[in-house]
């Protein structure tokens, strides 16, 4: 058995062949550590203790209470110099002169030399007055003296005593003493008191200004939280915004520079106030730093919106409390009132809220309408929910194109005439061929007798960048996008734009990404009402709402993609906008799908069958009995005219040149032969029914056979 040598130093002699050897190598233990010199120790101690966030709270509180005695003192001491002297008038006067308005610098002249002439006449009576006083004091002892000796003689008459002479001279005497006394004995703590009392009413001058450097404020006034907008606020944030020309009469202003702004007004989840701005400085100067101002009001840069109202050299500031544009409103009217109505003439679509929190109306009444924004906030949401509300109307008419095709407007099959829907080009092939079939309408209209009144036909493209953009074109080489003059969906855009409001032929358009090859600048300068979600820049914005409503304040390029979805931007004089402004901020309603199909439930309750004509495929062999079926639809019977115009809209190259012999052609022999109903040819439901089932039941009559 063989064993296991450790060997710690060398063996002098070979080991045996045999054995098994180990060697372990022993290594020393490393050297200790030198010792933390104690100084090192303590200095990290006093470092730790330092900066320990309890010290540091402590040393701000300390701070603080300090700073709002010794400013109170000063607060105070201001406002008594202010009374006794004319430095609040020389104040006043300065900040008007600094402000340009010379007017009011007269009249604050006037008042300051009104108030020296009324110190001098204080002065020149102060001179008289400590004789007039030693004569009053004199003339008052003497006269209380004799008051007293005089009572003292009724009394010694009564008593018989005559030492009751000087009794109530002597009482008070000792009246005043005893006051004397008690005055000695609390002296030392009024001595103490005193000076406390005084020192707490500073420092409650002081915290109620908050007097002390930003550093020393608690947490949540130093980052902002919560923090109210006040006048002294909003002078320190357009001081700070970095105009030399605002700094300078702001610091020649003083404490006066609350005299540019208007009361400050509650406005909704918001306050509002007006900022009248000194000579030199020009309004898009802050306009254009929107953000830095609304840094310096402790709030994020779309917490704050600038606008121009009608007063000369004047901005319009809202300021939005402190998160409370991220918080969604109330549902749709739409959605909680079942038995709301539409009036297209009259009526106001309850779209949402402006920023007041006072309900947008939008009125929809001969105005054609352009949605845009970028992809995913919310532009077919809103322009859907305009037209959930107008199918309460029953007189209206709605021819619509979903060039996405996902769905969206699904829930108006049954409600619109026509219903297209997907992204292909055969999909804009029929949206082109729609939006002229409008333009033919709208002639057909023109030329009507004069006072001839039409119902509303609105015409809605959605995704209409999609039609512009597409590169394919007709027989005789006319592409159908583009915006050339040969272009077919631009040019018929256009006709529409131009006369199509007169006879109520509306067109409405959502597009997404505005640029100027997607959204040509006459198509988009068409529109009577202009409205826009996020953006990507301010000349997409320009595009969206024109440079009137963006040189106005208009920013739909500084809203928040993502997390501003629904909310856009409104240029139309069919929204109540404040007076003096170009554009209105809205906060939609968002109505889901499964709402959406509701209130479009509610709409197809009020309306008379309504046939919906979908997209047909060209090349199709086509069953005229069956189409005229279809165009028919739930109506009882319809007028031969309207059933020849909905098989046109049907198929063009099937139907589009059929007369009336035509129609009565394919239904002579069927039993659902055209007759005249209160004097107008019309073709009955139900004997086409009942032509189709004979038809059919003579087929498999056949066939069995």
């Amino acid at each position: 058995m063989s064993e296991n040598v450790v060997h710690l130093h060398k063996d002098p002699e070979p080991p045996a062949e045999s054995a098994t050897v180990t060697t372990l190598t022993v290594v020393p233990d490393p050297a200790p550590a030198a010792p933390v010199p104690l100084w090192v120790r303590s200095g990290r101690a006093v470092k730790h203790a330092v900066t320990h966030e309890g010290t540091l709270a402590a040393g701000r509180a300390i701070a603080r209470h300090g700073l709002y005695t010794f400013n109170g003192g000063r607060i105070v001491a201001r406002r008594t110099w202010d009374g006794r002297t004319g430095a609040r008038y020389e104040r006043m006067l300065r900040a008007a002169e600094a402000a340009g308005n010379y007017e009011v610098a007269e009249e604050w002249e006037e008042r300051l030399q009104r108030f020296r002439e009324a110190r001098h006449r204080r002065r020149m009576d102060l001179l008289h007055s400590p004789v007039e006083a030693a004569k009053g004091v004199a003339v008052g002892t003497g006269m209380s003296i004799g008051v007293l000796v005089a009572l003292g003689v009724v009394m010694a008459l009564n008593t018989k005593d005559i030492g009751d002479v000087i009794t109530p001279l002597q009482a008070t005497i000792e009246f005043i003493g005893t006051l004397i006394r008690i005055v000695q004995m609390v002296w030392g703590t009024l001595v103490i008191v005193g000076p406390l009392l005084a020192l707490l009413a500073l420092w409650s001058v002081g915290s109620k200004q908050q007097a002390a450097p930003q550093w020393a404020l608690p947490d949540n006034i130093r980052n902002g939280e919560g923090e109210p907008i006040t006048p002294s606020i909003v002078v320190k944030a357009l001081r700070d915004l970095g105009i030399p020309a605002m700094r300078n009469a702001i610091k020649e202003m003083g404490d006066a520079g609350a005299s540019m702004l208007s009361p400050i007004k509650i406005a909704g989840c918001g306050v509002e106030v007006d900022v009248t701005l000194p000579s030199g400085v020009s309004t898009n100067e802050v306009q254009n730093r929107r953000r830095k101002l609304a840094e310096n009001l402790t709030r994020h840069e779309h917490e704050v919106f600038i606008t121009i109202p009608e007063a000369a050299r004047t901005v319009r500031l809202w300021i939005a409390d402190s998160g409370a544009l991220d918080e969604p409103i109330g549902p749709s009217p739409l959605v909680t009132d079942d038995t709301m109505t539409a009036d297209y003439a009259k009526g106001r679509a309850p779209w949402g809220q402006d920023l007041r929190g006072d309900a947008a109306g939008l009125s929809v009444y001969q105005r054609h309408l352009l949605i845009t924004g970028l992809s995913n906030q919310g532009k077919t949401a809103a322009l859907r929910a305009l037209a959930l509300w107008l199918a309460l109307d029953r007189s209206v008419e709605f021819w619509l194109g979903d060039l996405k095709g996902v769905g969206d407007w699904a829930m108006f099959d049954g409600l619109a005439t026509r219903l297209i829907q997907g992204p292909t080009d055969d999909h804009v092939i029929q949206v082109t061929e729609m939006v002229e079939d409008a333009v033919e309408e709208m002639n057909r209209r023109i030329q009507a007798p004069p006072g001839t009144t039409f119902p509303a036909l609105i015409v809605i493209v959605d995704e209409a960048q999609v039609a512009f953009m597409c590169p394919v074109k007709d027989e005789d080489k006319r592409p159908y996008g583009g915006s050339s003059s040969t272009s077919r969906y631009f040019m018929a855009a256009r006709k529409i734009h131009n006369q199509g409001r007169a006879v109520n032929v509306l067109l409405w358009q959502g597009t997404q990404d505005p640029t100027d090859q997607n959204l040509p600048k006459l198509v988009r300068e068409g529109a009577h009402t202009r409205a826009s979600l996020a953006l990507g820049t301010e000349s997409q914005a320009r595009m969206a709402l024109g440079d009137k409503a963006v040189d106005g304040g208009a920013a739909p390029n500084l809203l928040r993609p993502g997390l501003d979805q629904g909310t856009l931007v409104v240029a139309s004089d069919g929204i109540e906008i404040p007076k003096g402004q170009s554009s209105l901020t809205v906060r939609t309603h968002y109505i889901s799908t499964d709402d959406a199909k509701v209130i479009a439930a509610r709409a197809k309750a009020l309306r008379d069958g309504v046939t919906t004509l979908h997209v047909i495929e060209r090349g199709e062999d086509r069953d005229p009995l069956a189409d005229i079926a279809s165009v028919v639809g739930d109506a009882t019977r319809v007028r031969t005219q309207d059933v020849l115009k909905r098989l046109a809209m049907l198929n063009e190259d099937a139907y589009g040149k059929w007369s009336f012999l035509d129609l009565k052609r394919v239904l002579d022999g069927t039993g659902a032969e055209p007759y005249k109903s209160e004097g107008v040819m019309v073709i009955g439901r139900d004997r086409l029914t009942r032509a189709l089932a004979n038809r059919d039941g003579d087929g498999s009559a056949s066939a069995s056979g």
